[in-house]
């Protein structure tokens, strides 16, 4: 296991907005992964940057009238900031806008030149004549051509599900300017990465790089047939690097937003002295991606088929995290739980959430929540209870005097915790922090129960038993050292309190093997709170904005709301997921009064009152997803087999995207309209209806049967 070198990178953050909760999933889960691996004697450095190209970055600097570096600057900045507070440390963290950067694309895009992968071709899009831009589809709003729905994005209609071109809608105009758009017709090169084809399908379903679930879904979905060339360029104007072979043509940013991993080592390399194909040409080095679900296609696909090309290491592996949900529900403005890392950090302590996190991340794709009463709960039992008390309650006996000469009979104590140590070393190797955690608060509790027999308090009273007072403390205090070791990779500030109390400061994973005996006890001083209710109310209150009214700006997008990088300008049909989801539990949630009255201005109550005969009409049953999928070329749309009972299945198509992950579905109960006439559509015939609540958009609620109900029981 010694001397590996490992290279490992987190998502670039966009450059158009601040660090938030969601983020944090991320560079937290990253942090503990690369200070876990230096912990046992790795070289493990760990790089980052922002991502500051794009339209979106473009307009919103022209808005505030400055320039796109002055925008990016000022950003970067603060999310240096931001991350400083959680103590994410970063070996480089640079910015895609760099000359570093700039290079190595010129490199890379020489290497698809060279081998024919490049074409050109013609596309239209609509074309803001006030602004002086092309338009992505989030930027035309429209009446649906359809069903005449006003104030339709540019790819779909919200109100009746049907997918169209942006020059499809009626009266359509820029959210930019509010001007009528025209439709332009512009070059755009694009990458053939099907001449990569078998490639691509041994290293993705080689067992190796990717969570199994990931290589299926990429089987199943993508290599199953022809992959679609990647359109990587777009023309002025533009915020990002000129191609230089063609003029008046841009990268885009998800093009040279990866490629910032490398120029981020370039300018790491340059600054301690070391050689950049050491870390990126030597089959010897590791390189560890660490992303969102929502971009698995660019770095599962494209990247892979980049660096093969231009012969650069693949990567080792690629580590895929699910969305972050609070208190089960997305993080929202306006009930608060769209919490900035800033306003965090000025009520709650960031080791709380550098724990919680820890506590909910497994190795698998699974979307975690952070359960605002349950975070409250396991810091104060875990952190203070069961792990800060072992050295509160015994330190101050000992304080000013050494540790027992040597380390007295505990019971096979400290050496059932030693062996332990190798079950979470390879739960913290596998990103299974779930389960090593789970391991060293057992841990915990077995060490709680010695002092607690022990009762060093009572020893303390009877000047006879001083030695067994030492000894008892020394045990007691050697166990919380070690649990320490275990949890250095979460907790790197209470390793500096501990360091300080026992004057042996914790650099190695083997720390955890051998017990400390006639060391000098410090003075103890006080490692943590307990968390008040007050506190996370405080920080709920001050994240809480009133809901947008009329055309006011939405709430961030969903790449804003995991953590990864993503031009806000366009999205990608390609990718995983675009959108955060919710793990839906079945469970009953009472709507609040404020709650359902909103609902019933969204949608009042009809006043056409349905005779019983009309209701017995609609054939409701319960259905189970046999299977579900992405739609080729649309936005918001998934394909759903529904199994309904015997061998009665039906095609749907649901307009919840952006709320489910395809993977999520599958074997779910749901309730359908199993007698709605088929409708044709351009992806297909929709042979039924799921049923959900909410007005549409993000707020979709699938319904979901009680436990017992089976696929073909009609709904009375």
């Amino acid at each position: 296991m010694s001397g590996r070198r490992i290279l490992v990178t987190a998502a670039l953050p966009y450059a158009n907005g601040h660090i938030h909760i969601g983020h944090l999933v991320e560079y937290i889960q990253t942090d503990i992964w690369v200070r876990f691996q230096n912990l046992r004697g790795h070289r493990c450095i760990y790089l980052c940057a922002d991502d500051t190209h794009g339209t979106a970055i473009m307009i919103r600097a022209r808005q505030e009238g400055r320039s796109e570096e002055e925008l990016i600057g000022e950003m970067q900045q603060a999310h240096v900031q931001d991350f400083s507070g959680f103590d994410i440390v970063f070996d480089n963290y640079g910015s895609t806008n760099s000359d570093e950067n700039r290079t190595q694309c010129a490199e890379i895009w020489q290497s698809l030149r060279d081998a024919g992968l490049v074409h050109q071709k013609q596309v239209t899009q609509l074309f803001d004549p006030v602004e002086g831009t092309f338009l992505a589809d989030r930027f035309v709003r429209g009446t649906c051509p359809k069903c005449d729905a006003p104030d339709q994005y540019g790819d779909s209609c919200d109100q009746c599900l049907a997918n169209f071109s942006p020059t499809d809608l009626v009266d359509p105009r820029s959210t930019l300017s509010g001007a009528t758009p025209e439709t332009r017709t512009a070059d755009h090169l694009f990458v053939q990465i099907e001449q990569l084809h078998e490639f691509l399908e041994e290293w993705t379903q080689d067992g190796k790089h990717l969570q199994s679930e990931v290589a299926n879904y990429l089987k199943g979905h993508f290599l199953g047939e022809p992959l679609r060339d990647w359109d990587v360029s777009r023309p002025e104007p533009y915020f990002g690097f000129e191609i230089p072979d063609a003029p008046g043509h841009f990268w885009y940013v998800w093009f040279d937003a990866p490629i910032g991993y490398m120029a981020s080592t370039h300018q790491w390399c340059a600054a301690n002295d070391e050689d950049f194909d050491t870390w990126w040409r030597n089959p010897e080095t590791e390189v560890h991606h660490f992303i969102g679900k929502d971009i698995t296609y660019f770095h599962t696909l494209f990247w892979p088929a980049m660096l093969k090309t231009a012969g650069f290491n693949l990567p080792t592996k690629v580590h895929i995290h699910g969305f972050l949900t609070v208190d089960g529900r997305k993080m929202s403005k306006s009930e608060g739980t769209f919490i900035q890392a800033s306003t965090y950090l000025q009520h709650l302590d960031p080791a709380w959430l550098r724990y919680y996190y820890a506590t909910k991340l497994g190795s698998r794709l699974d979307d975690l929540d952070l359960n605002l009463d349950e975070f409250v709960t396991k810091v104060n039992t875990d952190l203070v209870g069961k792990l800060v008390n072992l050295a509160s309650r015994t330190a101050k006996f000992v304080s000013g005097r050494d540790l027992a000469d040597v380390y007295p009979d505990d019971g096979g104590l400290f050496a059932a915790a030693a062996e332990a140590g190798g079950r979470i070393a390879e739960a913290y190797e596998a990103c299974d922090f779930n389960s090593a955690m789970r391991e060293v608060m057992a841990l915990a509790d077995a060490a709680n129960k010695f002092v607690e027999d022990a009762a060093p308090w009572v020893l303390k009273k009877d000047p006879d038993r001083d030695a067994e007072l030492v000894n008892v403390c020394s045990i007691a205090l050697n166990l919380f050292r070690q649990l320490v070791v275990y949890l250095a990779p979460v907790l790197p500030r209470l390793v500096e309190q501990t360091d300080q109390l026992l004057g042996d400061p914790i650099t190695h994973w083997d720390q955890s093997q051998a017990p400390l005996a006639g060391t000098p006890v410090g003075e103890f001083q006080h490692m943590m709170q307990r968390v008040d209710p007050k506190q996370v109310q405080a920080m709920i209150d001050d994240s809480r904005e009133a809901p947008p009214m009329g055309d006011a700006e939405p709430e961030e997008t969903p790449e804003q709301a995991t953590g990864d990088t993503s031009d806000d300008n366009d999205t990608a049909p390609e990718s995983v997921s675009e959108d955060s989801s919710t793990e839906e539990t079945g469970d009953t949630e009472v709507a609040a009064p404020a709650a359902a009255c909103e609902a019933h201005e969204q949608e009042p109550l009809t006043t056409d009152n349905c005779t019983f005969d009309d209701f017995m009409k609609v054939d409701m049953r319960v259905a189970r997803v046999a299977q579900a999928s992405h739609v080729e070329g649309a936005d918001k749309l998934l394909q759903l087999v529904l199994d309904l009972g015997g061998d009665v299945r039906k095609t749907v198509f649901a307009g919840i995207k952006g709320v489910y992950q395809p993977e999520d579905l599958v074997d779910r109960l749901v309730v359908c309209c199993a007698n709605l006439a088929p409708r044709k559509m351009r992806f297909g015939t929709s042979e039924g209806m799921v049923l959900a609540a909410g007005p549409g958009g993000e707020d979709i609620f699938l319904l979901a049967p009680d436990s017992g109900a089976v696929p073909g029981q009609r709904v009375h």
